[in-house]
């Protein structure tokens, strides 16, 4: 191998020496160095050999060696200056006059955002009125809530203790617990012994202590804290004890206990963004917002515990019943349906439901637009499925989630009747108000 890389050096040497001899001159003729100077000035300077670029690398590393390398930015302040002058120089060539296609800053968020049927999902505070998006319905309804105190401190503590406690077994516990106090007292206001609580009471600590509100509420109702001494022990306890003002209207603890027991947790009403359209080819297309698909950490639970036992299935026959039941559950993850009615001069009712509200919702909402509102009238799904308002289907049950067209038309016995009184049917349906405030479906 040494000896083949030895012929090809020679070669390119060979190669590199110029110009040749004639035949007619003398054999052997050798010029010596310095006697040809035109003939040295014709031939090109020979590079280093490979030998010769090995040692002089080895010499330029033993150089670098010696001498310190220049380093590059290595604080905080050059580094931030170094990004500030890349950064600097971006913005110059982007603002720098170039072709017309790179002027056009694209935006896919806003364009989206434009083309979407709803912006998204809203709710109302019932308490306020307050028009909220989902993340923020929780926080206004507390706050919502703890200001009213200031007004209704019963009414506000009431609705404290069902809002504020999640777990509703606990709840129901506590509320009857307090009522059973109450009742006490209504039946026995001769006896001091049902006048006053005991707060260390291992009851009332288990039931009521551990709800948020229920303090506010038994002073709201006439309550004080007091400190007692305990009867043949030494120390005392703190008592909710019965004011002399609260002794004097027993009929009044009685409402307050029916309140108490009658409240519902105070929770965001769904706003429908009811939307009418004009006439449009894309009725039928809908483009819906993250908020309609966005699931909750219990949904993802439920999700995945599907998953696994979807896995499981595929390895056993299923049975018609048990297929049709999958295709329910796999419908039951959508929380909210975005519905669209077509009316009979082809005008679009829109609406925002909740997935599992039932089909008398929908046809009371449509309802609600209608000139002649006590005329009945059918709505169908596509392919021709008739939706029946007694049935008191789910909307995700007749397979309208997350979005679906309905049609509407009135019923058939109504047309029948019109017409054999010589009448037809008017072509718009909608009341003249709500026409007033039509829209383009984009």
């Amino acid at each position: 191998m040494k000896k083949f890389f030895q012929e090809i050096k020679a070669d390119i040497k060979f190669k590199s020496a110029g110009p040749g001899q004639k035949l007619t001159d003398s054999v052997g003729q050798k010029n010596p160095k310095g006697k040809s100077p035109q003939l040295a000035i014709q031939q090109p300077r020979q590079g280093p050999t490979d030998e010769a670029q090995m040692a002089a690398a080895a010499a330029l590393a033993r150089l670098e060696q010696k001498q310190p390398r220049a380093r590059g930015p290595t604080s905080q302040d050059s580094i931030r200056n170094q990004v500030r002058k890349e950064l600097q120089a971006e913005a110059t060539s982007s603002h720098s006059p170039g072709p017309p296609s790179t002027n056009l800053a694209p935006e896919p968020k806003e364009e989206i955002s434009s083309h979407l049927a709803v912006p998204g999902v809203y709710f109302i505070c019932p308490l306020t009125g307050v028009t909220l998006r989902r993340d923020q319905r929780d926080n206004h309804i507390k706050e919502a809530i703890l200001s009213h105190f200031s007004t209704d401190p019963v009414a506000a503590s009431i609705m404290k203790i069902h809002t504020f406690n999640k777990d509703r077994e606990r709840v129901k516990l506590g509320v009857d617990t307090i009522a059973k106090y109450l009742d006490n007292i209504h039946l026995h206001p001769e006896e001091e012994k049902y006048q006053k609580i005991k707060l260390q009471n291992k009851v009332f600590q288990e039931r009521i202590n551990c709800l948020e509100g229920t303090h506010e509420f038994f002073e709201a109702i006439g309550f004080k804290k007091v400190t007692l001494p305990v009867p043949d022990q030494e120390g005392s306890e703190e008592f909710y004890v019965l004011g002399e003002a609260a002794r004097a209207q027993p009929q009044s603890l009685e409402q307050h206990k029916q309140q108490l027991l009658g409240a519902e947790p105070v929770r965001a009403m769904l706003d429908r963004q009811r939307r009418i359209f004009r006439p449009s080819a894309l009725a039928a297309h809908f483009e819906l917002p993250t908020d309609f698909f966005s699931l909750t950490a219990e949904e993802v639970k439920r999700e995945q515990r599907l998953r696994t036992e979807a896995v499981e299935r595929l390895s056993s026959l299923r049975t018609k019943a048990m297929r049709e039941k999958e295709e329910q559950r796999e419908l039951r993850k959508y929380t909210y349906a975005l519905l669209r009615v077509r009316l009979p001069d082809g005008c679009l009712l829109q609406g925002t439901f909740y997935a599992r509200e039932r089909l008398p919702v929908l046809f009371q909402f449509v309802r609600e637009v209608l000139l002649n509102n006590w005329l009945p009238f059918e709505l169908r799904a596509s392919g021709g499925q008739r939706l029946v308002e007694d049935e008191a289907l789910a909307l995700n049950e007749c397979g309208l989630v997350p979005s679906a067209l309905l049609t509407f038309s009135w019923d058939a016995s109504v047309l029948e009747d019109m017409r054999a009184a010589g009448a037809e049917p008017a072509t718009s349906v909608l009341r003249p108000e709500l026409l007033a405030a039509i829209e383009q479906l984009s």
